[in-house]
């Protein structure tokens, strides 16, 4: 019956409208959305920051006589 994401989506959206209302929803999605945006901009800094840890480690370990 719920074999797709779709379907569930629907699902979520009608429980969501039930739960808060239909006046609460652009606010959610809006919190929603900005939170994302947060995880995605810290995730995305947490890698830049292996990555160079990474290349200093490898410059390291080659440029040290054994």
């Amino acid at each position: 019956m719920f074999d797709s994401l779709d379907d569930w989506l629907i699902i979520a959206v009608v429980i969501a409208i039930l739960f808060y209302g239909s006046s609460k929803i652009p606010q959610l999605a809006h919190s929603l959305g900005r939170s994302l945006g947060e995880f995605k901009r810290g995730r995305l800094e947490v890698e830049r920051e292996l990555k160079a840890e990474q290349a200093k480690a490898a410059s390291a370990s080659s440029t040290s006589p054994p």
